[in-house]
């Protein structure tokens, strides 16, 4: 009497189910996910290769529930999700690129700012972006840089260093300081915490423009839930300065803190292409260095190729640096 009373597999484990599709909807949909309350879209998309996670969980509880219906609706998840992402997991570098650039958040708290310098230095990178430059460190990569690279810029906590020739080196502003007060700041003051440049580099192609940006950080607090104001207001700023770019072939290296699939970067990201999704090998996720679960620092490119992108070993920072070989 108890087996002839148990539903069958096609209706065990309707939470199951639920959830399964629950799941898939909240990928296939995360750009409907509003911003109004704590900023959730914005933080479900920082994290979404993530909830790839919850799949194979739901798998095997439907399995030890012995639910076809949950099985079944896993198909969703698994092909939106692939959708999404499965593009990202093989390696999609090619042959080509004669330009290597390189880009590092060094970190203000790094210990040993000497060592990692040589350590870039020894990355072969032809162009090298570094941001979160302190005062007191930023002689410390100029000495040891110098060797390698004869040209370099510094704008406030930004700086490019480089085998070739710069030109046209000017700071870009981000809105760092918004509304009435910050327009009354010398620009002297404004200076010394500037943290986006715009330089000319001179390839043997031809000029190629080079941004460099850290944008401001982003916060998870019970209070102000996922509080980006500050960065945000610097990708529009920067988007902007982009748009206004008359060479084609632009290259941004930096720490944008956030992930390209959030929506906040889209003044940016419909401009330029990710060099790691154009030609990386799996995801090259860069923050915590100690054990990376988002990419928030970026190569970005228009009217240049990317031939490969990867993820350097660690440095003293909190950050990997990350590096890409273009072609001009």
């Amino acid at each position: 009497m108890r087996a002839a009373s148990r539903p069958g597999p096609w209706k065990r484990g309707p939470v199951l189910t639920a959830l399964a599709l629950l799941l898939g909807l909240l990928m296939l949909l995360h750009a409907r996910i509003p911003n109004r309350i704590g900023n959730l879209g914005s933080l479900v998309e920082t994290f979404l290769p993530w909830f790839g996670l919850f799949i194979p969980v739901l798998l095997i509880a439907a399995l030890w529930r012995r639910s076809a219906s949950a099985v079944a609706a896993l198909l969703l998840p698994v092909i939106v999700w692939l959708n999404l992402f499965g593009g990202l997991l093989g390696d999609r570098s090619h042959p080509g690129g004669g330009l290597t650039v390189a880009e590092h958040n060094v970190g203000a708290g790094n210990p040993d700012p000497a060592g990692t310098a040589r350590d870039l230095a020894a990355s072969g990178a032809d162009v090298l972006a570094l941001v979160e430059l302190t005062e007191e460190a930023r002689g410390t990569y100029e000495t040891e840089l110098a060797k390698a690279y004869p040209y370099h810029t510094v704008q406030g906590t930004v700086g490019l260093w480089s085998k070739l020739p710069l030109s046209d080196t000017q700071p870009v502003d981000t809105k760092m300081d918004a509304g009435p007060l910050g327009d009354t700041k010398p620009l002297d003051i404004k200076m010394a915490y500037n943290r986006a440049l715009r330089t000319t580099v001179a390839t043997h192609q031809g000029p190629l423009a080079v941004y460099v940006a850290h944008l401001g950080s982003a916060r998870v607090n019970p209070r102000a839930g996922f509080w980006t104001a500050h960065r945000d207001r610097n990708a529009q700023a920067l988007g902007e300065a982009i748009a206004a770019e008359q060479n084609e072939r632009v290259v941004l290296l930096g720490d944008l803190n956030g992930t390209i699939d959030d929506r906040a970067f889209a003044s940016i990201t419909s401009q330029l292409r990710s060099a790691q999704d154009a030609a990386g090998n799996g995801f090259g996720f860069t923050w915590p260095a100690k054990f990376p679960v988002v990419r928030i620092d970026q190569i970005l490119v228009r009217g240049v190729k990317a031939g490969s992108s990867w993820v350097l070993p660690a440095t003293g920072s909190d950050h990997l640096p990350t590096a890409a070989r273009i072609a001009l």
